[in-house]
């Protein structure tokens, strides 16, 4: 198989709530060790209407998230999916994270579109360098509904199986994206940051 060990990986999103979510559930199913963040300054879901969206901090629980939206309406966020998409995420972990207070270290941070990737970029960049540990981030633009989630989900897996199966990720991650990139027909940003 490898002779690497087991990736840590992140996927980040805005909000931390459908597309991170979406593949930290499919991932974990699959035994990786992942973890999923939001960089957005709150947790924000679609509305009764596009111009009045839900708006939570960060430290809000789901569970907190899901008893306000059933008091507010019921009928409507069971509709559009957003209590079903709550409800896996509290079965998860309990809140939603934001990437720029996490301390831990990952081998590969996935992000679902540029500007949440130029957020997790800029974050990095700001630290204080210890030990130039090599962090792998790559965007892989995935549009904010349930479908394109699970699509994207799926994309995050792939990428992660072949970079599993790497013997040297550092020195052979440009080729694979690039065969990956023309595959999936999405492009593909990838920088690297060190920690």
């Amino acid at each position: 198989m490898c002779s690497m060990r087991e990736l840590k990986v992140a996927v980040v999103c805005s909000s931390n709530q459908n597309r991170s979510m979406e593949a930290h559930s499919f991932l974990s199913k699959r035994g990786y060790n992942v973890s999923s963040f939001g960089t957005g300054t709150s947790v924000k879901l679609p509305g009764a209407s596009p111009d009045k969206p839900n708006i939570y901090d960060f430290g809000t629980t789901y569970e907190a998230m899901h008893e306000d939206l059933m008091r507010k309406d019921r009928t409507l966020y069971t509709q559009n999916g957003i209590l079903h998409m709550i409800d896996r995420n509290r079965r998860i972990k309990p809140k939603p994270e934001r990437f720029q207070q996490c301390e831990v270290r990952f081998d590969v941070v996935f992000s679902c579109e540029e500007r949440v990737f130029d957020q997790c970029v800029a974050e990095l960049q700001q630290r204080d360098v210890e030990d130039n540990q090599p962090v792998h981030i790559v965007n892989i633009d995935i549009q904010d509904n349930h479908e394109e989630a699970t699509i994207g989900a799926f994309l995050i897996c792939e990428l992660c199986q072949l970079m599993q199966e790497c013997d040297d990720l550092d020195n052979e991650i440009d080729e694979l994206l690039q065969d990956f990139e023309s595959r999936c027909d999405r492009t593909i940003l990838h920088t690297v940051c060190f920690y």
